[in-house]
């Protein structure tokens, strides 16, 4: 079955298989599943080199020998429980991942909809980093995704969106919890595969087998009416071209800046075709690094104002770095930004 589907994302335009920063990555993805199984993907290496975010290793950049000989120097210095605490809460990513949780409170409390702060996440998947605050379970993809929607319900009733598309979803996170908090709602999650075994898998798994529409359910169909989809759809990315109605919120997190432009400018032509009401996207303001400049990169980078030039049937309601998305120590910012249909 996956490998019915490898074999024809192979006969698809180039604008549905794996792009340059993915192509190699996809392999090895792909092999951690054979060798390890899907039920693992949380704490299998390349995974979380690309598509599980962690505040910890190796999403902070430390090395585990650097955090070890930090931890021994500790133990040479024989410093508090409170002092360790703190180290750890550092090296480990909690400190990080609280201050993201601070400001989906803050983000939510006064709003008409409440709904984001009554989400937890799942422990599918075996995640190697996970956190409870307050009683309720976070990664840094469920966080990354919470604030998004946060920053939209600035500007828009989230309650009101029945229908969420998506291009490159990860392994489903946000089909998660637009499903919990927005039970009535259709999620549609667009991929290439290997990525879209661990979605398929997780949201299966979190919910359902009959509340998801799997991704060999339709690969021969010509046409797909969004309204008798099941309540979650994990779709090839070359079925695109057969989803027929609308949508009323598109997103796409980190995903796009991994694809050369014309790749990109496919995708939000069909967005625009399936009158999507809002674009949310999370995209590096600077581009990101290209092949020359790093081992893994992309031919192109697209920029923040190329978005805007390939959504002309848009406006551009808003952006933010702080506090919804991110800057990084090195002064990179992971922008979001918010368009309206016009």
């Amino acid at each position: 079955m996956q490998q019915a589907l490898l074999e024809q994302m192979a006969q698809q335009s180039e604008l549905y298989r794996p792009s340059s920063f993915w192509e190699e990555a996809s392999k090895d993805i792909l092999q951690g599943f054979v060798t390890e199984g899907v039920q693992s993907f949380r704490s299998q290496p390349q995974p979380l080199m690309f598509f599980v975010p962690t505040y910890g290793y190796p999403g902070n950049g430390l090395a585990p020998e650097m955090t070890q000989a930090v931890q021994a120097q500790l133990e040479a210095h024989q410093v508090t429980p409170k002092q360790q605490s703190a180290f750890d809460g550092f090296l480990g990513g909690e400190s990080a991942a609280l201050a993201d949780y601070r400001v989906l409170q803050a983000a939510n409390f006064s709003s008409k909809f409440k709904g984001l702060l009554d989400f937890s996440e799942s422990q599918v998947g075996e995640p190697i980093e996970q956190f409870e605050f307050e009683g309720k379970r976070y990664s840094r993809s469920a966080l990354n995704y919470l604030l998004g929607l946060s920053f939209f319900n600035q500007f828009a009733d989230l309650s009101n969106i029945s229908t969420v598309m998506e291009i490159g979803g990860g392994f489903g996170t946000l089909g998660e919890i637009t499903q919990k908090v927005l039970p009535d709602s259709k999620y549609i999650d667009i991929d290439i595969p290997p990525t879209l075994f661990a979605s398929d898998y997780y949201l299966r798994q979190v919910f359902g087998e009959e509340q998801v529409t799997r991704f060999d359910s339709y690969v021969e169909a010509d046409s797909l009416e969004i309204e008798r989809l099941a309540p979650i759809s994990v779709l090839p990315s070359w079925k695109i071209e057969a989803l027929q109605g609308e949508v009323d919120l598109f997103v796409n997190f980190i995903s796009f800046q991994e694809m050369e432009p014309h790749i990109v400018q496919n995708y939000l032509d069909h967005v625009s075709r399936l009158q999507s009401k809002w674009v949310l996207l999370r995209n590096m303001r600077e581009g990101k690094q290209t092949r020359q400049q790093h081992r893994v990169g992309v031919e192109k980078p697209i920029f923040s104002e190329d978005y805007v030039k390939m959504l002309p049937d848009y406006e551009l309601v808003a952006t933010n770095v702080w506090p919804f998305g991110f800057k990084t120590t090195d002064n990179f910012h992971s922008e979001l930004m918010l368009f309206k249909r016009t």
